[in-house]
């Protein structure tokens, strides 16, 4: 408000922001659509997940397989050509 003498009394100005020509009126988040919440979980993280897949353990079966390796007797050709195969089924 200002004051020109005891007679002159102008009304308040109104309030308004500052360099208000240069930005735009149209609201960016309405032409974009909704926000949404996003999750992205690490390798490491879908590795853990991963782990409660994998069967349980059948300790009888590894003993066994320890006492054949032990005795030598569970290496057999046999064996080894049913490993190859399955690995060379497995990277081709």
């Amino acid at each position: 408000m200002q004051i020109y003498g005891p007679n002159r009394i102008h009304a308040p100005h109104p309030i308004s922001r500052p360099n208000t020509a240069g930005i735009s009126k149209t609201n960016s988040t309405s032409s974009a659509g909704p926000i949404r919440d996003e999750l992205q979980l690490s390798d490491a993280a879908q590795l853990l997940d991963q782990v409660e897949d994998v069967p349980e353990i059948r300790m009888d079966k590894v003993a066994s397989i320890r006492s054949q390796i032990e005795a030598g007797t569970y290496e057999t050709p046999e064996k080894l050509d049913v490993a190859i195969d399955r690995l060379l089924d497995e990277i081709g």
